[in-house]
């Protein structure tokens, strides 16, 4: 039977793979987050491979406080990078595939077209810094897919759909940033993908490709496009107010434009990625049934 081990299984994209997990009864999946299993022990890592034998391991776990790893980069570029290596170091002479998550920070937002998995990346600030040494560790194994993803949300977590809504509740006016593009990501349509590329290769329908691929859903917003659109799902009638990114004063430098180019996972994969506002709607749909 194959195992797959997924990491950082309490988060938001974690939370999605266990939830999605009962539909694949032919597989056994281990769920673990740093109460189970903490990568930054070399030690216990090594152990904790060489005693369940993965075939498949989902990275998941990051440190995700970005405003925060300006001040803690040494502690981020440890969670984000060096507990990455010690995985890494524990898979020699197996056949483990890894897919380890990574990010639209390890650009710096300059681009006028779409990110493409070729272009030089360029981290602006100390969260996209440490994940991008995670990618470069990651990759060392010929065995890695690292899936860069952008603006995810969940039904599970804190995240920007559940904050607006949250807000939509009140009387009054919410600011929202309009200078920022980007491209909404659904965890569930992720984790979809990541399961439709596993069993893919399993059932030999596709190969395997290692190396950096891109996933978000389809079509571009601003942060203020996604929260017009949140607002409009939940039936609120309060207002959403564009403002600059400097309204909201920052020690972080977020990517003004970070639109991720999927031509290369969609290929590779046979993946069908839905819009945005489609998803968008799936999950506000299943939040309200919650």
């Amino acid at each position: 039977m194959t195992t797959i081990l997924v990491t950082g299984a309490s988060g938001q994209l974690g939370s999605e793979i266990r939830e999605l997990s009962t539909r694949y009864s032919g597989y056994e999946f281990i769920f673990t987050d740093i109460g189970e299993l903490d990568l930054t022990d070399a030690g216990a890592t090594a152990a904790f491979i060489a005693s369940n034998a993965p075939s498949w391991i989902i990275n998941c776990a990051a440190y995700t406080a970005v405003d925060r790893a300006e001040d803690e980069e040494k502690l981020a570029t440890i969670i984000n990078a060096e507990a990455v290596g010690n995985l890494v170091s524990t898979l020699g002479g197996t056949d483990c595939r890894l897919i380890h998550i990574s990010t639209d920070y390890v650009f710096d937002g300059n681009s006028p077209v779409p990110y493409t998995e070729y272009d030089t990346p360029s981290p602006a600030s100390a969260y996209g810094r440490s994940k991008l040494a995670g990618e470069k560790i990651a990759l060392s194994w010929p065995g890695t897919m690292v899936i860069r993803t952008s603006w995810l949300y969940s039904s599970y977590g804190n995240n920007f759909v559940k904050t607006i809504l949250r807000k939509a509740g009140s009387s009054q006016d919410i600011s929202v940033v309009f200078d920022q593009a980007g491209s909404p990501t659904y965890a569930a349509d992720l984790a979809n993908a990541i399961m439709e590329i596993i069993s893919g290769v399993i059932r030999n329908k596709h190969n395997f490709v290692p190396g950096i691929f891109n996933y978000s859903n389809e079509g571009v917003c601003s942060w203020y496009d996604l929260a017009i659109e949140i607002i409009r799902e939940a039936g609120s009638h309060c207002s959403v107010i564009p403002v600059r990114s400097s309204a909201w004063p920052s020690k972080v430098k977020r990517p003004a434009y970070s639109v991720l180019d999927k031509t290369r996972i969609k290929e590779s994969f046979n993946i069908t990625i839905p819009h945005w506002r489609k998803s968008l709607n799936n999950c506000i749909s299943k939040i309200n049934r919650i």
